[in-house]
């Protein structure tokens, strides 16, 4: 059975999608540490990130560069956090976050809940950054 990124990728779960390519996708987290909240993936379904190709995980890091840097121009943030948790969802990927203190990318943390109008607003602004 496909994961539920998969499912994304394929269009039957709709996302807030960020950027996309023949090999990776970028769309945001739906329960947010902070507005910005990006997931990185590779369309290829892999449990672990660390189990990919070096061909894909070197993609995926350079893809994810991209977006980050869109992040960081599209959001009020210092830096643009990463993390790879991979616990939750068995197919690779990586967390973007705008962060302004390192608290902010604690997934202890509540998670923002946001409308679909300001989900959509977000990623257009994000997306429109993207190179």
């Amino acid at each position: 059975m496909a994961t539920i990124f998969s499912r994304i990728v394929n269009g039957e779960i709709p996302s807030y999608k960020i950027a996309e390519d023949d090999r990776f996708y970028a769309f945001l987290d739906i329960n947010p540490l902070a507005e910005g909240h990006t997931l990185v993936i590779p369309k290829v379904e892999v449990n672990y990130i660390f189990d990919l190709d070096p061909d894909t995980l070197s993609g995926l890091t350079l893809f994810a560069q991209r977006v980050a840097k869109a992040i960081d121009k599209a959001m009020p943030c210092k830096r643009v956090g990463v993390a790879v948790l991979g616990l939750e969802v068995p197919h690779a990927h990586i967390h973007l976050v705008p962060l302004n203190k390192e608290s902010d990318i604690d997934f202890r943390k509540p998670k923002l809940k946001l409308t679909p109008e300001r989900f959509t607003e977000i990623a257009q602004k994000i997306s429109k950054e993207f190179k």
